[in-house]
């Protein structure tokens, strides 16, 4: 396939959006959750993150009408973008993935709507799912393609796969793409609830148990968070990593919020982009697994199946920072760059076994979302980042 490179990334999340702030957070044995009054467990935007968000939207009077998704979104494309030596005026391509859209916005209209029969002239344009990549291309000065992706929690690494198809084509040879989510408003969190996912015992150390495959309850914790990385065709100087391999699939959906017991979903989008390579290259593999007992268990038995005897040192991020949706595989992939650069692997306290990889230079990152919609992408260290 066409060498395509990462040039950079930012985020925005429960552990931080600062590189060096989050890559402590990580090395600590800190957490990022938190009890709202209603003594849900949430991964909510630390006060010092949100003050950056509040200065964003100070600095735009048409910003003060915008869903949090828009101004996280707004805030990492910023950051990403400037660390690149892209010319706004060159074609750049736009790509923003997110499940639940402009839900807080949503539900505030809505509410109004019910109680006053009244409507805001904004309460359209504000609410729709391309309004998070119109308005990123807006901020960034941008005038290529623009593009918003809703294939619930794959919805972020989907962006990155129509971001690959673009550039392999030669229809846009640059993209800023990523995933984000603001999904902490009381109805999402009583949806969440209503599957009977969530965690619901704060007491413990680590109270979402992502990859413990003895838990017996689920641990799920919504998150809220943003994260983006900046794409460029070919093996370009100052490249942080490559995308090597990426693959997709769906399965036959039996419910509506299910995959198989071993997620044959997974199972082939992870062999796609791994096809013709060799599966002794892959270092790490960064699971998906939300936390739930059936959903944990099924994407490791997946793993089983395609690396058999062989399989890679796994970890996840959501034990810190939560299901975060759409971002949670932007977020996994920021977590993928930080440890090859680092060249320290994060483990997960509760894995029986833990295994460490001798090097760390070829990372797996899955997501899926309801009803088996499944991708895998594969980076590796750039031999060109300088």
């Amino acid at each position: 396939m066409q060498m395509i490179s990462i040039m950079s990334y930012a985020s925005l999340s429960a552990i931080g959006h600062q590189k060096q702030e989050v890559w402590n957070h990580y090395l600590s044995g800190k957490h990022g959750f938190s009890l709202t009054k209603k003594k849900d467990l949430v991964a909510k935007i630390n006060p010092k993150s949100m003050g950056l968000i509040e200065q964003l939207k100070a600095s735009n009077r048409k910003y003060k009408h915008l869903d949090p998704t828009v101004l996280y979104a707004i805030s990492v494309s910023n950051q990403a973008f400037n660390q690149t030596q892209w010319d706004a005026k060159d074609v750049i391509g736009i790509g923003i993935g997110s499940s639940r859209g402009a839900t807080s916005s949503f539900e505030k209209y809505h509410k109004n709507y019910l109680d006053n029969k009244k409507l805001s002239a904004l309460s359209s344009p504000t609410t729709t799912l391309g309004n998070i990549s119109s308005w990123v291309a807006h901020e960034l000065g941008c005038n290529g393609p623009e593009m918003s992706h809703s294939v619930t929690c794959s919805s972020g690494l989907y962006s990155v796969l129509n971001a690959c198809a673009w550039i392999i084509s030669g229809m846009c040879e640059k993209f800023v793409v990523g995933g984000s989510e603001a999904p902490l408003t009381p109805f999402t969190i009583a949806q969440m609830q209503a599957l009977g996912i969530c965690a619901n015992d704060s007491s413990k150390p680590f109270p979402c148990q992502s990859l413990n495959l003895n838990k017996k309850d689920n641990s799920m914790i919504l998150g809220e968070g943003a994260a983006v990385i900046c794409l460029q065709k070919g093996q370009v100087n100052g490249a942080l990593a490559s995308i090597n391999g990426f693959g997709y699939a769906n399965e036959v959906i039996h419910h509506n919020t299910s995959i198989s017991s071993d997620a044959k979903c997974l199972q082939q989008s992870m062999k796609m982009a791994l096809m013709n390579k060799d599966l002794s290259d892959v270092d790490v593999i960064i699971t998906h697994s939300p936390g739930t007992m059936k959903g944990d268990l099924a994407e490791v038995e997946a793993i089983k199946a395609v690396f058999h005897n062989n399989i890679p040192a796994m970890t996840t991020n959501k034990w810190k920072l939560g299901h975060t949706l759409a971002s949670s595989g932007l977020l996994s992939i920021e977590l993928a760059l930080l440890m090859i650069e680092n060249q320290e692997f994060i483990p997960v306290p509760f894995i029986e076994n833990q295994k460490f990889p001798k090097r760390i230079n070829t990372i797996l990152i899955n997501a899926v979302g309801f009803g088996g919609n499944a991708v895998s992408i594969l980076i590796s260290k750039s031999e060109y980042h300088k």
